[in-house]
């Protein structure tokens, strides 16, 4: 069975590991530590088979606004459904805790998450230009208002697809 649950210290490897094989640019080794330990405004979420980590999911949540800072699922695990149940779970839990609006940035050739963002609500509202190291393009999305009845139903509908 697959559960999502906030990320522990001891994930942090399994974490680095899926960022790794996810993105050209990855975080400093202490970053996730960090944040776990001393960024209040950070809130990170695993989802794990076991022991077994297989994704995780971020957001800075600053007043009433979230950041998404980063989703991303194990190579092998991918096209079933887990980032789709990050996302789910990350915007339940900036509910949770006030947030109104959620943001985010994804390359402008990543259409997986594009679409899945779409699908949660998030609109394009802008680009970065060479946004990330390799050059490539940002699309800004945005998604509000996360306490309204409408996102509370949007996210019934999509909880009732999660395998």
């Amino acid at each position: 069975m697959i559960v999502v649950e906030p990320m522990r210290e001891g994930d942090v490897a399994s974490v680095r590991r899926i960022e790794g094989s996810s993105f050209a640019t990855t975080w400093p080794d202490e970053a996730f530590l960090n944040e776990l330990k001393t960024n209040r405004s950070a809130h990170y979420l695993v989802a794990r088979q076991g022991e077994e980590v297989l994704g995780y999911a971020g957001v800075w949540l600053v007043l009433d606004e979230a950041h998404i800072t980063s989703i991303a699922v194990d190579p092998e695990r991918r096209g079933g459904g887990l980032g789709k149940r990050l996302l789910y779970h990350l915007l339940r839990s900036c509910q949770a805790l006030g947030a109104r609006w959620a943001t985010l940035e994804v390359r402008v050739d990543n259409e997986v998450a594009l679409k899945m963002y779409r699908r949660f609500g998030f609109a394009r509202i802008g680009l970065r230009k060479g946004y990330y190291e390799s050059g490539h393009d940002a699309v800004i999305m945005w998604a509000g208002n996360l306490q309204s009845r409408s996102f509370d139903a949007r996210l019934d509908r999509i909880a009732s697809t999660l395998s």
